[in-house]
């Protein structure tokens, strides 16, 4: 087998685990990979701004806005009015948001930063420009993309029903 081959699967291997995570993620929370972080996000400190949100996970603000409505319908967030500053919308995260966390899977990409930062800094940072190569031959090196592992359309600026 050639090298290209080898790295095709290689490819593969890294899409399906995404996929397979997230269809267990779908099937234990009901909810999307990106949609368990932006509650973890939230769940760090118990309430966020929309805009704090999406400049944490690499985001638009219209981005962050379409997953919060679909958070809010689900129950899991809500949103409510700053008492400092009344144009400011905050986002808490509900009883039921935590519950939902605390049923998903442990998050594939949690399981991968940990394993990433358990790495020497050399092979860190050559995994990093080989990734970064990769995207760059396939022509991907300027989409936006959040640091969350999801086969979501990295190029719509809403994201799939859930």
């Amino acid at each position: 087998m050639n090298r290209s081959d080898i790295s095709l699967i290689a490819l593969r291997r890294i899409l399906r685990a995404t996929e397979l995570y997230g269809r267990e993620l779908a099937r234990a929370a009901g909810l999307t990979p990106v949609q368990i972080r932006v509650l973890q996000v939230v769940a760090e400190t118990g309430k966020s701004t929309p805009k704090a949100i999406a400049a944490r996970m690499g985001v638009s603000q219209a981005t962050i806005t379409t997953l919060i409505d679909r958070l809010v319908a689900k129950g899991l967030v809500e949103r409510q009015r700053s008492d400092t500053d009344r144009r400011q919308t905050n986002i808490l995260i509900t009883p039921a948001g935590r519950q939902a966390i605390d049923r998903a899977p442990d998050p594939l990409h949690d399981r991968y930063v940990a394993a990433f930062e358990a790495l020497p800094d050399w092979e860190q940072a050559m995994l990093v420009a080989a990734l970064e190569r990769v995207a760059g031959l396939l022509d991907a090196g300027n989409l936006d993309a959040a640091p969350v592992l999801d086969l979501g359309d990295i190029n719509k600026k809403h994201l799939p029903p859930t």
